[in-house]
Parts: C-alpha cells; structure tokens; sequence
C-alpha cells in the first residue's frame, strides 16, 4: 500500500468515527452513547487491529485456554482468536447493542460457541479463577476520560481503575494471564498495575512505528517482591513519549481528550535524574 492510499484510509476512518463521536468527553462514561453509537457503526478497532500486534499475543495464545475479553464492541478480535485456535472465548459489554450486534454477526458467519455477554468490567459476573486469559484493547482507556492530572487522577477515576483491575485478577486462575493494549504509558499505568494485592508481574511491549501502543502482559502470582530484583531491559526505561498529533492517531478519537501533559512528563524525568 502507498503513503498516499495509507493516508486516505486513515483519513476516511477518521471521518467515520467522527460521524459517531460525542461532543464531550464525558459522552464516553454514557452507557446511551455506546448504545447508540453501535446502533450504527460495524466495526471499529481501538488500538489497531490483530495484525499489528499479533506477534505479541500469537505466543500466549493455546486451544486449551479460556479468554475473557472486556469491552468487545464491535471489533473482531474474538474471530482472530477462533482462527487462532482458542475454543473457549467469552466477550462482555456494557452495551445491550454491541452485544445483540456481535452475537448476530458471529452467527451469520457460522462461528458458534464465543460466548457474548451484557456485563459491566468493573462488576464482571464471574466466579474467581475462571479464565486463564483476560484482553482488554483500548478499554480502559475509558475509565481515564477527564481523570485531570495524569500523574494524580481524581479519586474517582483510582477507585475505578481499582476496581476493574482487582476484579481482573479475581477471575483469573493462577498464574494466568492479563492482557492491556493500550494508549497509556508505563510511567502512568505501572502504579495502577503494581498495586499491593495484585500478585501479577508486569512487563510490557510496544506495536507501531511513529507512534507507539503499549502491550502490557501481567503474569499472575509472578510479581517480584522487590523491585531491585526485576530485569532491567528496554521494555523498563526510556518509554517513547507521547505524540498526539500522529496520523496513526487520527481515527482514534477520545484519546484527544485525555489529558496528557508532555511538559510535566519530561519535567519530572529530569528531577528524578537529579535524585
């Protein structure tokens, strides 16, 4: 594909999304949205489709194990993990919409036995140890609209972050898996991620070219007591920094209204070199 055909369906997907995007960010907490947004739109993918990150997630991935995924819209991730394999996938929305749509949809196509279901991510309708994979892929990425200062959100935002994570980690069996493709950087997510009580170890990846996203896998019961301990490669020090005015960016359209400060970030990288 040439420059110029990339950039028309870059441009043409974010005309698309622009059709269906709020007025406020706010918008995006309004279950009502969704609804309606899935009332008309087919497919979406936040955070790129499967084929950019697929080398990432191919390797985890094994028919014997069960996947949740949060937050599955209208993408098409769970039919990349059927071809790849995995039998057993269950995919929760809070919309009533996304999840008539999607079950229509994989009916249509003969893909019987994903199992879609009406569920809140920070209240998920399963007993504990359930799932040896959970994937969520731009979802979180909600909860953080209009969370004010990246590096101290409002309460609220942290309890709900919180929540989500810990019920993550409830359902997973031991030594599963918890899987993030997300916008948000290391030195944001980790204090989220590697909060006491969640026994994951967290490590991350990073997916694309001008503009990186972040494949975090967390590993339960394998999280290293003593942060001295942990190996110091790459994917530990000098994240990319954040580039909002990328093209790859263009056609995902709440990350703009998320306060990212660029000037604080550097700033407080150098103050912690001088400690």
């Amino acid at each position: 594909m040439s420059a110029a055909e990339s950039h028309e369906r870059t441009a043409a997907a974010a005309a698309e999304v622009a059709e269906v995007a709020p007025g406020t960010a706010a918008a995006y907490l309004d279950p009502r949205y969704w609804d309606e947004r899935f009332s008309s739109e087919e497919h979406y993918e936040w955070c790129k489709d499967y084929s950019h990150f697929r080398h990432l997630l191919r390797p985890l991935l094994s028919p014997s194990l069960s996947v949740l995924e949060l937050g599955s819209g209208n993408s098409r991730l769970c039919e990349e993990l059927r071809r790849e394999g995995v039998v057993d996938i269950t995919c929760v929305d809070l919309s009533p919409v996304a999840v008539q749509r999607m079950r229509k949809r994989l009916a249509d196509r003969g893909l019987g036995g994903i199992k879609v279901v009406v569920a809140d991510m920070l209240d998920l309708p399963f007993d504990s140890e359930s799932f040896d994979i959970v994937i969520e892929k731009g979802t979180m990425e909600v909860l953080f609209v209009d969370s004010g200062d990246p590096w101290n959100p409002h309460p609220e935002i942290v309890n709900k972050v919180t929540k989500m994570l810990e019920g993550v980690h409830k359902v997973l069996k031991p030594e599963g898996t918890f899987i993030s493709i997300t916008f948000g950087q290391p030195h944001l997510r980790r204090p989220f991620l590697e909060a006491p009580g969640l026994t994951w170890s967290v490590e991350w990846d990073t997916f694309g070219e001008a503009f990186h996203y972040f494949f975090y896998t967390l590993r339960k019961g394998k999280r290293i007591s003593n942060s001295s301990e942990r190996i110091q490669s790459k994917r530990f020090v000098d994240t990319p920094t954040v580039s909002l005015l990328h093209e790859e960016m263009e056609s995902e359209d709440y990350i703009f209204r998320i306060t990212v400060d660029v000037d604080e970030v550097s700033k407080r990288k150098v103050e912690k070199g001088k400690s």
